[in-house]
């Protein structure tokens, strides 16, 4: 009797709270067995730690020659070299702690070499910027602030460029939700995601996809005739032609993804590299499978637990996939609790190695990819 008369105020009190969420059901596709070339393994746990708590959450990386640049949770930019961490760039300003804190400080996330010697960066808040490492010289190239097509950029993520450094292509997440809020994003399903095209001589902007559910990592295809956009809430990866006979057409390259896709970046071989810090297990449970088509649950949990929180029930489980230049699955490496490598964002390929970003992890991981 006792617990009656607690759970029924309890449930009511819960029934006024309101959610910072309105989920829609969404449908998905009984994830991939993991067999086969999914089949689970350790390949990850070969790969050494650097910078070990030099820096948080290097999300993305990039080399020029031997020097590696990323960007931290902290809102810098730095060369890593000769085992040092060096700030070479910030975008924004004040203290740079807490999740509050971001908008401010600047978030850098997608990273990317430049033809003339320069990086493009993609910060969450701030919008597109070109640094010169060597002069410590900042050029923005698009703020946030700037509406397009009258939509705010509210979750600038990440970004590839074409070779002569002409054309950006980059995603902005969400127009409602931030960074700090991806988990967010992620549960409510958001579909107001956008890939679009930045010029650098003419500094115009177009939309090239609208309405995709949380877009991600972006890559150009060899020949530079199509995109590559991970589509995060949908487990799938879309592909948008910007020259060719099919330009201006999009289709599916790859769908019913084993995990949920972060950054994509070239493999040796010709194909892709996919991270991802989620998987979708089968056989196994998948949390965020499960809840897809209950929308009443997600509401519940997060008018009842902070972020944060959640996010401590999500399973530690790093994949790395590389995928054919079809999108037939080619090869995966795991952890399978992130054991060594944790939060996998992205994988990074350079001079006989894989470098594994993290969005939140205090360091980066290198993998020989004669181990892989």
């Amino acid at each position: 009797m006792l617990a009656v008369f607690l759970t029924v105020p309890l449930l009511g009190a819960m029934m006024l709270l309101d959610s910072p969420i309105d989920p829609q059901p969404l449908s998905f596709k009984e994830p991939p067995l993991l067999l086969g070339v999914l089949q689970p393994n350790t390949k990850l746990r070969q790969a050494e730690r650097l910078f070990e708590n030099q820096l948080v959450g290097p999300e993305s990386i990039a080399h020029i020659g031997d020097v590696m640049f990323t960007g931290t949770a902290d809102g810098r930019v730095v060369k890593l070299e000769n085992g040092e961490v060096e700030t070479i760039a910030r975008f924004g300003s004040g203290p740079c702690k807490t999740r509050d804190d971001e908008p401010a400080c600047g978030r850098p996330l997608g990273i990317r070499a430049g033809p003339n010697g320069t990086l493009f960066v993609a910060d969450a808040y701030k919008g597109l910027f070109e640094v010169n490492p060597w002069k410590r010289e900042v050029k923005l190239l698009l703020s946030s602030e700037t509406p397009i097509e009258g939509r705010k950029m509210s979750f600038v993520n990440d970004l590839t460029v074409t070779r002569d450094g002409r054309k950006i292509y980059f995603t902005d997440s969400s127009s409602k939700w931030q960074r700090r809020d991806y988990l967010l994003l992620v549960m409510e399903g958001t579909d107001d995601g956008r890939l679009l095209e930045y010029d650098t001589e003419t500094k115009e902007v177009k939309v090239l996809l609208d309405h995709l559910r949380f877009p991600n990592g972006v890559q150009l295809s060899p020949a530079e005739d199509f995109v590559l956009v991970a589509e995060l809430t949908m487990a799938r990866i879309r592909r948008f032609y910007v020259s060719g006979l099919m330009k201006g057409g999009a289709d599916l390259f790859v769908e019913n993804l084993p995990g949920f896709p972060d950054n994509i970046r070239a493999s040796s071989s010709g194909g892709y590299w996919v991270g991802m810090s989620t998987i979708r297990s089968n056989p196994g449970f998948s949390m965020l499978d499960f809840l897809s088509e209950r929308p009443y649950l997600k509401r519940t949990i997060f008018k009842l637990f902070s972020q944060e929180t959640v996010m401590k029930f999500v399973p530690r489980y790093s994949l790395v996939l590389e995928l054919s230049d079809s999108g037939a699955f080619r090869r995966s490496l795991h952890d399978p609790d992130g054991q060594v490598a944790a939060y996998v964002s992205e994988v990074h390929e350079h001079d006989g190695h894989l470098y594994l970003g993290s969005f939140r992890s205090p360091f980066l991981c290198r993998l020989r990819l004669q181990s892989a």
